[in-house]
């Protein structure tokens, strides 16, 4: 079984598969975390393009496609990759690798042969992985579930029997749900759940502010039994903010400017209009 992700940082922790594989690992850092996976010759760990941060000698990587990690049509054309990284120990001794996190985030250590076999994460959660995981994208057809924004709709669905790593911006949080148990968290702050979480879309305010903008628009009602990790800074807002913050000082200090200008131009056009039909009446 994986060790829980909340220990101290720094201290190795051992992962033992059902074949009896023994792999230990060690989740580095405080904040923008590093895993460090020890390999033995032969052995290899899976990774999303562009996580490597280093590795030893005996290491070979290889850009391959696997088709069992699902990867759509419209998904490849929006720029998500097809393809995975393979991390293979081809020397006589033991060899590591360091997989980093693509931004200010945690890496939890998921075993999924504990939470059934199924996980669900949000768009872009899977780090790396050992043994037997499959990735794939999945939508959500449930017409009362499909909100605007790709993580709205668009899930990262890992099954199987190995040891996962995912991602969670800022700091977690991991709650046990009973059965009936219910717990509201903003959509956006949900890292990752259980297969048997049940998830309903609550939207919060009137029509007018979903068009113009707002903060926490739309809640997620999770009903237990299960587990589901909660990310206090999801990327997508530590990047508004970043965003905010360069813009010029009339953008800081309103961010819908452009809205309120294309609103005034478009007033401006219905008043010329109307003078001129008056004109000519």
């Amino acid at each position: 079984m994986a060790a829980p992700f909340f220990s101290t940082p720094f201290q190795p922790y051992v992962y033992q598969s059902q074949q009896e594989a023994v792999i230990p690992f060690q989740i580095l850092g405080g904040e923008a975390q590093i895993v460090q996976i020890m390999l033995k010759p032969q052995d290899k760990v899976i990774a999303r393009p562009g996580s490597l941060c280093y590795m030893s000698g005996s290491i070979q990587m290889e850009n391959v496609y696997l088709p069992e990690n699902e990867v759509g049509m419209w998904q490849w054309l929006f720029g998500k990759t097809v393809t995975s990284i393979f991390f293979i120990n081809s020397g006589s001794s033991d060899g590591f690798v360091g997989i980093a996190a693509p931004s200010l985030a945690r890496i939890l250590p998921i075993d999924l042969a504990v939470f059934g076999g199924e996980i669900l994460c949000q768009p872009d959660a899977f780090l790396c992985s050992v043994n037997d995981v499959k990735v794939s994208n999945t939508s959500d057809q449930r017409a009362r579930n499909a909100i605007a924004g790709a993580e709205g709709f668009l899930r990262q669905k890992l099954t199987g029997q190995g040891l996962a790593f995912i991602v969670a911006g800022g700091s977690v949080v991991q709650k046990n749900l009973e059965d009936g148990e219910v717990l509201a968290v903003d959509v956006s702050c949900i890292a990752a759940v259980t297969a048997t979480v049940n998830v309903q879309i609550k939207y919060n305010s009137p029509i007018r502010r979903v068009v113009f903008g707002g903060d926490n628009l739309v809640t997620a009602i999770l009903t237990g039994p299960g587990i589901v990790f909660i990310q206090s800074l999801p990327f997508h807002r530590l990047s508004q903010r970043i965003a905010r913050a360069v813009t010029s000082p009339n953008m800081r200090e309103n961010p819908k400017f452009f809205i309120q200008i294309a609103i005034f131009f478009f007033l401006a056009y219905v008043v010329i209009v109307s003078s001129l039909i008056l004109t000519d009446v």
